[in-house]
């Protein structure tokens, strides 16, 4: 993958190549956020109607669940081709291709409006999830399948400093990218005030909280905001919530990957509505 650094002035003269800024103000190829790689995550895209384009197949690669992807493929209407394996590992994001590259229209993203509706056509209190600048695209792609399973209504992350929805978080969602409604807001801060007025209670996850997130209320119109990485939930983030739960730490390590901590609070949400 070719990519470089904003530290430069100007982006780099490739000839023929386009670049654009990626979500982390980096230059990426031009086409890097319209494929969608991998076997299950194709098959999901095709199930959920996804617009796709063409579907590149490695020469050679007829057994399991290709053969399923094909047929899927083909009751859509879909093109597919077959190309060298050397072919797809150039084009490759991830490095696990798994022999099948879709190239797809950008996946669109919703308004924060569109989420709250779709809670309201279920007849559910509103689950939504609050990412407070993740940059990881494993870390995303995993919070947004576990956010599938567990019955959230929409995530909401932020347009800067903060990854988007592209081919690495769609392989690292196994498909569920598919299923669950994105919001990309210019600020989070103002983002959960507008919330509260639609009276959603926001809890923050951090290990200031006065109560770990098994002795919390999260039960009716609830949003989980989960912080970065390293630096977890901004200061202003952080004041803007309702109140702040905290995940036990009984070990050696004074904190969780984002998505394990977003996977524990998420079924936590998900077993006190049960």
């Amino acid at each position: 993958m070719e990519y470089w650094n904003m530290g430069k002035e100007n982006k780099p003269n490739r000839r023929n190549t386009k670049y654009i800024r990626d979500d982390n103000d980096k230059f990426i190829k031009e086409n890097s956020q319209d494929v969608i790689e991998g076997r299950n995550p194709v098959i999901e895209a095709i199930k959920a109607g996804r617009s796709i384009n063409k579907i590149l197949i490695a020469k050679g690669e007829k057994e399991g669940s290709i053969n399923y992807l094909v047929a899927l493929a083909k009751e859509r209407k879909i093109v597919t081709q077959e190309v060298d394996k050397v072919k797809l590992d150039k084009m490759s994001l991830t490095g696990s291709h798994q022999g099948v590259i879709a190239h797809v229209s950008v996946k669109e993203y919703v308004e924060v409006d569109d989420i709250l509706q779709i809670a309201n056509e279920k007849d559910e209190d509103p689950f939504i999830l609050i990412l407070d600048g993740i940059t990881d695209a494993q870390n995303l792609g995993a919070i947004l399948r576990t956010a599938d399973a567990s019955g959230v209504h929409g995530v909401i992350i932020p347009k800067r400093r903060a990854i988007g929805l592209t081919a690495a978080v769609a392989k690292a969602s196994a498909g569920a990218v598919e299923y669950v409604p994105v919001a990309r807001v210019v600020n989070i801060a103002q983002t959960i005030e507008y919330l509260k007025k639609e009276n959603i209670w926001v809890a923050g996850t951090d290990l200031s909280g006065d109560k770990s997130f098994h002795k919390s209320d999260l039960k009716g119109p609830i949003a989980i905001v989960i912080g970065s990485e390293g630096e977890g939930m901004s200061r202003l983030v952080s004041e803007k919530c309702d109140f702040i739960v905290n995940i036990p730490m009984k070990g050696h390590i004074s904190s969780l990957n984002s998505s394990v901590s977003a996977a524990l609070v998420m079924y936590e949400v998900l077993r006190q509505r049960n």
